[in-house]
């Protein structure tokens, strides 16, 4: 968030705290982009703010509530705040369950696999209306199309990121529906807690094959993972990567540092490319 909105959503955080009964006299921020999320203290509360126009947070709210009676590895609504979404001041803020990390190393690569597994376990009991992962592959397509949207993106990048998303988009496309994801469930949205790992944001839930969920955690975890198809998995991989490239190429967006990475991942785009030969796009 620019500096004048993140303070806002900073004061947005605590008005909702206080409202609740919780002190607050300090706000660590432990994430920025287009959400702000914040570790209250001393009432030691995780809040999540974004502004109205651009948050899911209900849905998120929903999911993370209900996979947690289920008893999913996941980070739950704060108990003191309830699972509600509160307004204050154009922003939709979210109290969450604070867990201090057991270690700042990686997460063992079982272990990871193992509470991946579980999640998908719940999330195949949890009945939400979700697009399919291919929704994103297609927002993906029209971001790349629209060169008033990726103006510094050059002919042969684009015409490579489109190509990839629409050949690999068939492939991961052709294996069905699927079952309820995550979405995202990269290393930044894994806590080391004390019980084990467990997940966060879950605002980008999505339908399609485990595969595609694997393909955002290190290569590592797919060996703990059972019944994994592993071409399926290698086409997600490379389709995850051309699409966060494409994000990155945003004239929008907010990630740090965001044009470095879209310049580095459109290098190890074509060097998985070239790796994997003629038949790597399906």
């Amino acid at each position: 968030m620019e500096v004048s909105q993140a303070r806002r959503a900073v004061d947005a955080a605590t008005s909702v705290a206080a409202s609740l009964g919780l002190a607050v006299d300090d706000a660590v921020v432990l994430h920025d982009s287009s959400k702000l999320t914040l570790r209250l203290l001393p009432c030691d509360t995780v809040a999540r703010v974004a502004p109205l126009a651009h948050q899911v947070a209900r849905f998120e709210v929903e999911v993370a509530r209900r996979l947690a009676a289920r008893g999913s590895p996941v980070a739950a609504p704060d108990p003191r705040a309830g699972p509600h979404v509160h307004e204050r001041d154009g922003f939709a803020v979210t109290l969450w369950t604070h867990h201090e990390p057991v270690t700042t190393g990686p997460v063992p690569p079982a272990d990871y696999a193992d509470a991946l597994r579980r999640l998908h376990a719940g999330m195949r009991e949890v009945d939400v209306p979700a697009g399919h992962v291919l929704d994103r592959v297609g927002q993906a397509r029209r971001l790349v199309a629209d060169r008033d949207r990726t103006p510094a993106l050059t002919g042969a990048d684009r015409e490579l990121l489109g190509g990839v998303l629409r050949d690999l988009g068939r492939v991961v496309g052709g294996r069905g529906t699927g079952q309820l994801l995550h979405g995202e469930p990269h290393p930044g949205n894994v806590l080391a807690a004390a019980g084990g790992p467990l997940f966060v944001d879950f605002e980008t839930c999505c339908r399609g094959p485990v595969e595609f969920d694997l393909a955002h955690a290190p290569e590592e975890v797919a060996e703990h993972y059972p019944g994994v198809d592993r071409d399926l998995l290698r086409a997600c991989r490379t389709l995850v990567l051309a699409v966060v490239t494409t994000w990155r190429w945003d004239r929008d967006d907010q990630l740090p540092d965001g044009r470095r990475l879209g310049r580095e991942w459109l290098q190890r785009l074509r060097a998985e490319l070239d790796r994997d030969g003629p038949g790597a796009r399906g």
